[in-house]
């Protein structure tokens, strides 16, 4: 992902010098437009840059910015992964974003509120988070 080194041998001169240059190999997409998704639990909060298609452009969570234990968790935590990630996406030429969030972690309002903070446009925001129709299994009454 990072710069790959290319070794070049001059084999006409016969020189024993070797020459080596830093090449960035990485394709960078410019995309216009994309899709937030925002995965909040109560432990943690991760995002998820996408294209229109689907296909990743950038990932980001809380435990991956070193945030430990229960901190990742926080909304303070939530905005910083926002932060990170905006400033990826400005890289990348986003102008604007559509947000999918799942979750009922603490972290869904802040983390979209930290990525558009890096002037991203907010196009609209989709809540996903599943939500069981009929629910687990109920106890067995006690027997006395």
């Amino acid at each position: 992902m990072g710069k790959k080194r290319i070794v070049k041998t001059n084999t006409e001169s016969g020189d024993s010098n070797v020459k080596a240059e830093t090449v960035d190999i990485s394709n960078k997409k410019k995309v216009e437009s994309g899709i937030l998704h925002v995965r909040s639990t109560y432990n943690n909060t991760e995002l998820v840059l996408t294209d229109k298609k689907g296909n990743v452009l950038a990932v980001s969570s809380s435990g991956k910015l070193g945030f430990k234990g229960a901190k990742k968790g926080t909304p303070f935590a939530a905005a910083k992964v926002g932060e990170t990630l905006g400033a990826k996406a400005q890289t990348l030429g986003i102008k604007e974003i559509g947000v999918i969030v799942k979750g009922v972690g603490s972290g869904r309002e802040s983390g979209i509120r930290g990525f558009i903070s890096k002037g991203i446009n907010l196009i609209s925001i989709k809540d996903a988070t599943p939500i069981p129709y009929n629910g687990p299994k109920p106890k067995k009454p006690r027997r006395v």
